[in-house]
């Protein structure tokens, strides 16, 4: 049985990348915080060409469908 060689595995990283002005931890903190992308549909971003306009009438659902719960459970 043939030992497994003990050497570094070779870079997978190409030549032309440069990384030696990198800053190391510079988005962590963004990271951390998290982030939520969502695609739109081409006919959805018709009608919500931005996120303040997405955010909006998701709020706006948010309230009716919670009005509609107390709706039905009162009859």
């Amino acid at each position: 049985m043939r030992k497994a060689s003990r050497s570094r595995p070779k870079s997978q990283m190409r030549s032309e990348y440069d990384f030696s002005k990198g800053i190391r931890g510079k988005y962590y903190q963004r990271y951390q915080e998290g982030t939520n992308l969502v695609l739109l549909a081409p006919d959805v971003i018709e009608y919500f060409p931005d996120s303040t306009a997405v955010n909006e009438a998701l709020r706006v659902l948010i309230r009716v469908g919670k009005n509609g719960k107390r709706a039905r459970a009162a009859r």
